[in-house]
């Protein structure tokens, strides 16, 4: 696997300001006993974890544990029927996703959701929306304030194309890209929202050795360079010891460990769940 880069995307005032250097700060997400179900069936039982600033923090575990639902409940898709959840020392148990957003938390999912018939840019530009300070009908007449405000953001999205290297196509409807691009761009609409904390939903799925060398080379990058915190589903495994910092591992619905990737990786359970025994 690639190790973190060093040379910094070009970068201007509008752009993302890189972090001086990566570092493992305090507890910015806390998560404490969470429980979900829809009607009989239990989805997640009393989960617990937390998420450090700066760090890339993994969540495993088999189809069906209830990784998705976990990031459902963090990102206020689904409400709890019991927990909490804690980002920065404020603590909800109700927020809608809009909300969350607000706060700071962006969000890709497994299933792309981007608009095949608009560009790359444009596509990206859909991350800025709460960021627009114009009403819509003058967002949409690009008269005075409103039209030098939309310079400003595309400017900002301009140099996420630019970090993500996909400059030839900024201009390309989404849909008739590569799926390993497509996957690309949606990292950068949830960049272009200027999260602190991203969740990724198996950001690598369905990609091939060399498509998910790259992801994983720019969650790195955005990880180290920018120091926004990473919460990744991911079912790659060497993928996730790989660029983790923390692993929580979920099955049937419950935490059956917890710990640093060489931690988990020695975790009977874990091995028994997930991994498989060897022989």
């Amino acid at each position: 696997m690639n190790a973190r880069i060093e040379d910094s995307a070009l970068l201007a005032d509008t752009a993302p300001v890189p972090a001086a250097r990566r570092r493992i700060g305090e507890v910015i997400l806390d998560v404490q006993n969470i429980s979900l179900s829809f009607g009989g069936v239990k989805a997640l039982t009393d989960i617990s974890f937390n998420v450090r600033e700066h760090e890339v923090r993994a969540i495993i575990g088999p189809n069906g544990a209830g990784k998705s639902s976990m990031l459902n409940c963090i990102n206020g898709v689904y409400t709890p029927q019991q927990g909490s959840i804690t980002f920065r020392g404020k603590t909800f148990k109700h927020m809608n996703s809009r909300q969350v957003a607000e706060m700071g938390v962006a969000r890709t999912f497994q299933n792309l959701a981007l608009f095949k018939g608009m560009s790359v840019l444009d596509n990206i530009m859909t991350g800025r929306n709460l960021k627009m300070k114009s009403g819509l009908l003058a967002q949409a007449l690009r008269i005075g304030p409103a039209e030098r405000e939309e310079l400003r953001h595309r400017e900002f999205v301009e140099h996420i194309v630019d970090f993500l290297e996909i400059q030839a196509h900024r201009k390309t409807p989404v849909g008739r890209l590569p799926y390993g691009l497509q996957k690309r761009v949606d990292l950068g609409r949830a960049l272009a929202m200027e999260p602190q904390v991203l969740l990724l939903d198996e950001p690598m799925a369905g990609m091939n050795v060399e498509e998910k060398q790259d992801m994983s080379r720019f969650i790195l990058d955005v990880n180290d360079e920018f120091g926004t915190t990473i919460v990744l589903i991911e079912h790659d495994m060497g993928v996730v010891m790989d660029i983790s910092d923390r692993v929580v591992v979920l099955d049937y619905g419950k935490k059956i460990g917890d710990g640093t990737p060489d931690e988990v990786r020695g975790n009977e359970d874990v091995i028994r769940a997930y991994l498989g025994v060897e022989h």
